[in-house]
């Protein structure tokens, strides 16, 4: 997977394109959206096996659960100070980049994307991202370091280029 700082990138940068149709409060909960689905490492904690529809890059990896995300994320359309649709299409967006990046990834069990029609673990066919390790003590190593470069090339460099193309298409809703 990805690092979450890296996951963070794609919601940031959406917000910032999109300017001022995104709330600062909207932009937040979109990161907190798009690192949600790894929650499910907490399997690992109670022995759920990584292949399980439960276990890590299952279930919370899913266009179900990013569409469920969103859904409920709308109800709040008030509270994150954003029309309703920007809402939706935003958390949408955050969630589901989350399984997109980490099928990018060189390594795991794979993501199983159309949970609940299918548990199958799959990954796109070009893996460019080199997996980050999991936790916090096996991140700020060598190899959390090639990784965050890996990450920056790949994830920061789209995310930067989308930015850039989403401000052009805000100034048509602005």
């Amino acid at each position: 997977m990805p690092s979450i700082f890296t996951h963070a990138l794609v919601p940031i940068a959406s917000s910032v394109g999109l300017g001022k149709l995104v709330s600062t409060r909207l932009m937040w909960f979109s990161v907190a959206c798009c690192i949600l689905p790894d929650l499910d490492t907490l399997a690992f904690q109670f022995g759920i096996p990584y292949a399980s529809p439960w276990g890590h890059r299952g279930f919370t990896h899913s266009i179900a659960f990013a569409i469920t995300l969103a859904i409920v994320a709308i109800l709040f359309s008030q509270s994150l100070k954003s029309k309703t649709w920007i809402v939706g299409l935003l958390v949408f967006i955050s969630t589901l980049s989350h399984p997109l990046l980490d099928m990018l990834t060189n390594g795991g069990l794979g993501v199983a994307l159309y949970w609940p029609l299918s548990n199958e673990r799959m990954f796109f066919a070009y893996r460019p991202i080199a997996v980050s390790p999991i936790g916090v003590a096996n991140f700020f190593t060598e190899r959390g370091w090639q990784v965050i470069q890996s990450e920056l090339l790949w994830v920061g460099l789209s995310a930067f280029f989308g930015m850039l193309l989403l401000k052009g298409l805000a100034k048509k809703f602005n």
